[in-house]
């Protein structure tokens, strides 16, 4: 379907994009000297007091730039990019893999998994997050490209997409051990596959398969079955880190004890200003702050689902809808983690979370987002499900009317 005409974006989305942007600033800046001195005395590193407010201010500064250009960059040529997109996160997967087997100092590892590549001593990217952004633009011309031609459900489909999401859900879940961010990545998978128009039934077997391989992956792990088997338990071996995170969000109350007086950023909560930014953000704001993050959370997910509604493009539909997801999946994680409504995954919280190459993809997919709401049309789109069958009959109908054609001439 040709592209509708160009109109203004949906500047909610850009709005709420840089309050989440500019509320994890001023928590990394109030909690950043408590990080500094922790990381101090329990490694013996001497880092400055602004040393996390600097590297935070410099991420934004490259979130809001990286969105920015995939705001301007025209889509024509970003679509285009999809497949090499995915290749580089795929391919600097692959890398990562090799270097940590020999031991590299390149693979930057952490608690016996290995997700960065250093680039330097003070930058480090994770590849799993540039295969996110990869898998959205591939799958989404995949699954078009498939349905034009009448073969969303053959094996030209089916094959490429099953290597990718093995490959994909591989080297993060397996090689990685990063069940977190293969939740996300599952939920990108399924998102657009249901969305794409595919029988139910083949979508309920590739949702079980998922499933059984989820399960297999959580039993399969000595670490990650305790998780599972002890949710809930002082005898968890989380239990502390979710107890600390409860605490701080119960110490905040209804309006929180103010910028810079969070006492479990002093060292008592883990991971403070990656996973854990949310329960500080509840001591340090209260159930009011919380509130309007959520609110903030909630706003931007739903412009994501209203411009995916509103887009009569079926490949910037299953971009947004592939986003959607992809921070649906973070936010829900990280949130629910935090309350102890599930066990700890180690997600971080999009744009709010220290800085880093999550926050970077998280503003480009939607600094691309921005963008496409720009080819939004005033009524949503029609709910019609474009099979393999519904085109094949469409095609044989055509073929026959030109052969009527050509027998009356």
């Amino acid at each position: 379907m040709a592209m509708m005409r160009k109109h203004k974006s949906d500047r909610i989305i850009g709005v709420l994009t840089v309050i989440l942007l500019g509320l994890g600033l001023i928590v990394i800046y109030a909690i950043g000297p408590m990080r500094a001195n922790v990381m101090n005395s329990a490694y013996g590193t001497d880092l400055d007091e602004n040393y996390f407010f600097i590297h935070q201010l410099i991420s934004v500064v490259l979130s809001l730039a990286v969105a920015f250009l995939a705001f301007v960059v025209p889509y024509s040529v970003v679509r285009k990019c999809g497949k090499f997109v995915l290749l580089a996160g795929l391919g600097m997967c692959a890398l990562l893999m090799i270097l940590s087997m020999v031991n590299s100092p390149l693979a930057k590892c952490e608690l016996g998994a290995c997700r960065w590549i250093n680039v330097s001593s003070s930058l480090s990217i994770q590849p799993a997050e540039i295969l996110k952004l990869g898998l959205v633009l591939y799958l989404a011309s995949l699954i078009v490209e498939r349905k034009k031609e009448g073969r969303l459900e053959s094996k030209d489909f089916w094959i490429p997409f099953v290597i990718v999401s093995v490959l994909a859900l591989g080297f993060v879940v397996v090689i990685q051990k990063d069940l977190g961010t293969g939740v996300s990545i599952m939920a990108i998978i399924l998102a657009m596959l249901f969305m794409s128009g595919v029988k139910l039934r083949y979508f309920m077997m590739v949702l079980a398969v998922i499933l059984v391989a989820g399960v297999g992956a959580i039993m399969s792990s000595p670490h990650r079955r305790e998780r599972l088997l002890t949710f809930g338990s002082a005898e968890s071996s989380d239990s502390y880190h979710i107890e600390n995170a409860m605490i701080a969000i119960g110490t905040g109350g209804f309006w929180g004890v103010g910028i810079g007086n969070s006492v479990q950023a002093t060292g008592y909560l883990p991971e403070s200003i990656n996973d854990s930014v949310f329960a500080v953000m509840g001591e340090t704001f209260g159930f009011v702050g919380l509130s309007a993050i959520v609110a903030c959370f909630a706003g931007l997910l739903f412009r994501l689902l209203r411009t995916a509604r509103f887009l009569h493009d079926d490949e910037q539909s299953l971009i947004v809808i592939g986003i959607f997801a992809w921070l649906t999946a973070h936010v829900v994680l990280n949130i629910s983690s935090m309350t102890g409504l599930m066990p700890l995954t180690g997600i971080t919280l999009p744009l709010l979370s220290s800085g880093g190459t999550s926050m970077l993809f998280s503003a480009a997919a939607l600094g691309l987002a921005l963008q496409i709401s720009c080819y939004t049309a005033r009524e949503p789109r029609k709910e019609t499900t474009v099979t393999t069958k519904t085109v094949n009959s469409e095609t044989n109908i055509v073929r026959r009317q030109e052969a009527r054609r050509e027998v009356r001439l």
